[in-house]
């Protein structure tokens, strides 16, 4: 009842937002941070939802599952889901399948990787969103439970994705999807892993995907852009999180300029899928997920950048707020030119 009630609160004229945040609205430069994201800022600092990265990575894990329920979306009506056991070597990688009931009988595919920093975030976390994903596209949509650091560093949710990506393709006949039209997409370490595919890809000199969906994607874990010191603190995702996060994924912080840890440092981008590249304004991340795209762009890569200057990272999972629910859609209208 309180996450109801609290949703229902975004409804309300952005100057009640502004107040009950107590404070005047935020501005960095010429950006103005959305009230509705301000006045979340302060429910989610309230309630303690808020991202602690000095707990151990279990109990960060189970905070941050229980406390999604304060922005979390509901699954959207006329999906149907589907899990399937992947078998590698060593593993069993589970794949949830999000298919709208509305469409004939073969679909195109996005196989998408959830955020969290490679440590935190599941399949459930983003369901709302991969459901959204999969009526919007009119696709199925494959969300990849990859395993998380510390207890799996890099390269192992990398190898993960891969695999699934592969029996996706391997298996698309019987998924009944076009194996021709099997893109990959991510939001934040879901789009950093999606991009690495894709250079990892062009480097083994394997079949691309047909399409990448890039969500405030990590491109490059030096952690060295401007906004990750503009927006260290305040809004969600921090630097020091962001630090955190490196330490976990990464056993050797020398590995970060690795094209397959940080694809902005990929040597030649030309001949990569073409992309949607999403980044927020408030976000530690922006930088590099803007230059990301002017890689993509410069390397002749057919690209679609969207910026939300008044939006903060992770806002693809607070569709309350007013005016998300919008730029999905507008960020799915781009794929669809693509996909």
């Amino acid at each position: 009842m309180r996450a109801f009630l609290t949703k229902l609160l975004f409804k309300l004229p952005k100057g009640i937002l502004i107040k009950w945040s107590g404070k005047e609205q935020i501005q960095k430069g010429y950006r103005k941070l959305d009230p509705g994201f301000q006045y979340l800022l302060k429910v989610m600092n309230d309630s303690g939802a808020s991202l602690d990265t000095t707990k151990p990575a279990a109990d960060l894990r189970k905070d941050f599952e229980e406390g999604r329920s304060l922005i979390s979306a509901s699954l959207p009506s006329g999906i149907k889901i589907t899990d399937h056991y992947i078998k590698t070597n060593d593993h069993e990688i589970k794949v949830r399948e999000y298919s709208p009931e509305t469409i004939g009988n073969i679909y195109p595919a996005l196989v998408y990787f959830h955020g969290g920093g490679w440590v935190i975030g599941s399949i459930d976390s983003h369901e709302a969103f991969t459901g959204f994903l999969a009526k919007e596209l009119k696709a199925k949509v494959f969300s990849v439970d990859y395993r998380l650091a510390p207890e799996h560093p890099f390269p192992i949710p990398l190898a993960d994705c891969e695999a699934a990506y592969n029996w996706i393709k391997d298996n698309a006949l019987d998924l009944g999807i076009n194996p021709n039209r099997v893109s990959v997409g991510g939001d934040s370490a879901g789009g950093n892993l999606a991009a690495a595919l894709c250079v990892k890809c062009q480097q083994e000199e394997l079949m691309m995907p047909k399409a990448q969906l890039l969500i405030y994607p990590v491109t490059d874990l030096t952690l060295e852009n401007p906004s990750i010191d503009e927006m260290a603190d305040g809004f969600f995702l921090t630097k020091d999180s962001m630090h955190f996060f490196r330490e976990q994924y990464l056993e050797n912080e020398d590995l970060a300029k690795d094209p397959l840890v940080s694809p902005l440092f990929a040597e030649d981008l030309s001949g990569h899928p073409p992309a949607v590249v999403v980044t927020a304004g408030f976000d530690p991340l922006r930088d590099e997920g803007d230059k990301y795209a002017q890689a993509l762009r410069q390397a002749n890569v057919e690209i679609y950048h969207r910026t939300h200057d008044s939006y903060i990272h992770g806002f693809v999972n607070m569709m309350m707020v007013n005016g998300v629910v919008y730029a999905l859609k507008r960020i799915c209208d781009d794929f669809k030119k693509i996909f």
